[in-house]
């Protein structure tokens, strides 16, 4: 073998060794870093978008959203997340802005708890209010587009006499009420309207049916027991009192125990009703110069 062809013979076995060894360390070493890479770069290119096609996609979630969260708002009632234990207190406040003089009412923070799904902020109300004052915040509370509930309540009428001798039937409460919230937004609606929080007033239940006391004529409204009818006028009667002062007054006009409630002209009457302490009556009086007889006559119920 001569020398030109042992140099040959020699760089073939060189460049076997270095390709068998390149090969061994490429499909040996880093077999599975690069199969993990190819698989990669597969998922890559499987979710590769472009940015308008993504931008489409986002506005489609945002109407989904916005139509989920109007579906919530038209509930009669939502469960917010988070709420402030605060929030209850400037509640009542909004509610009671146009309570009566008489009417008073104290919030106090109790505990916090849990019902079921959901978690509660507890609260306890004692005051005097007026009744329809009560009734309204009751009313409030338990028809807020944001979940509140009246769990208990002890109610007892008290009876206030005012300066003038005039007694006010009021009622004493004591209210305990739980305000909802939870720690996921399924119940809640970003945007919504408060329900309707003005109730029509209702009868005073602790009102007495029969008093005692006849409050006094402070007003110095016309007396219908002692009083006479003088004329008529379209639309209104002439009355004297006892002492000869004179009303004008006309269907609806407030009297002392009472109102007058009609004006006949065909049969020349007036018609009053007078609460006497809770007793019933209505009275009707007659021109004189028509029927002297019918001067005065008093009904009963």
């Amino acid at each position: 073998m001569n020398r030109k062809t042992f140099s040959t013979l020699l760089l073939v076995a060189i460049f076997a060794i270095i390709a068998i060894t390149g090969s061994a360390y490429t499909y040996y070493f880093q077999g599975n870093e690069i199969e993990e890479n190819e698989k990669q770069l597969k998922d890559l290119k499987i979710n590769a978008q472009n940015t308008e096609e993504l931008e489409m996609q986002l506005t489609d979630l945002k109407l989904k959203v916005e139509e989920m969260d109007s579906i919530l708002s038209l509930r009669k009632y939502v469960i917010p997340t988070k709420i402030a234990q605060s929030s209850f207190f400037q509640f009542v406040n909004d509610v009671s802005a146009d309570f009566t003089e008489n009417s008073h009412v104290n919030v106090e923070y109790i505990s916090s708890g849990e019902q079921g799904s959901f978690s509660t902020h507890n609260y306890v109300l004692k005051g005097i209010a007026e009744f329809n004052d009560l009734f309204k915040l009751v009313y409030s509370i338990e028809q807020s587009k944001e979940l509140k509930k009246i769990t208990k309540g002890n109610l007892t009428n008290f009876v206030e006499v005012d300066k003038d001798e005039i007694p006010h039937y009021l009622v004493t409460y004591s209210l305990e009420a739980m305000v909802y919230y939870s720690d996921n937004d399924m119940f809640a609606s970003a945007n919504y309207a408060e329900n309707k929080l003005e109730p029509n007033p209702l009868y005073n239940i602790f009102y007495p049916l029969i008093r005692e006391e006849i409050p006094p004529n402070s007003e110095g409204l016309l007396d219908v027991q002692t009083a006479q009818l003088l004329a008529l006028i379209p639309d209104g009667a002439y009355l004297a009192d006892a002492s000869g002062t004179t009303h004008l007054l006309w269907e609806g006009d407030k009297v002392y125990l009472g109102y007058l409630t009609k004006i006949d002209y065909t049969s020349n009457e007036v018609n009053f009703i007078l609460n006497k302490g809770g007793v019933i009556e209505n009275i009707t009086l007659t021109l004189e110069q028509n029927d002297q007889e019918k001067d005065k006559k008093n009904t009963r119920k």
